[in-house]
């Protein structure tokens, strides 16, 4: 064996290789800890965007059905209760009226739109 390796190491030396080891592991969970972290906050977005689209569609097929009824009642001439009987079942009373409601709702406030931007 070499001189080298028979040699114990110095108490400052094993100190120094330790704490080296210590500071690297440290730094390799702080650099995971980043990447999870980034990983966490990318799917945290792709989930609001998620839901953020689902709101949208189920706002524009709540506006169309709301439209329908709409026409079922105002052009039509019929009573909601007779609307509803026309659409099966699955849609409540409540339901159709939040839905009419809704469709008033967008076609007064795009009327106040035109006007707006007529004047």
């Amino acid at each position: 064996m070499s001189q080298t390796q028979d040699r114990p190491v110095s108490k400052q030396s094993a100190r120094q290789l330790a704490r080296r080891a210590a500071l690297g592991a440290q730094s390799k969970m702080r650099e995971q800890r980043v990447q999870r972290e980034k990983r966490l906050s990318a799917r945290g977005i792709e989930v609001m965007v998620a839901l953020g689209e689902r709101d949208e569609m189920v706002r524009r097929c709540e506006q169309r059905a709301g439209e329908a009824l709409h026409q079922m009642t105002a052009v039509e001439g019929l009573g909601l209760d007779e609307a509803i009987q026309w659409c099966g079942q699955g849609l409540s009373r409540r339901e159709a009226a939040r839905l009419c409601a809704l469709a008033r709702d967008e076609v007064s406030s795009s009327r106040t739109a035109s006007d707006a931007s007529a004047d």
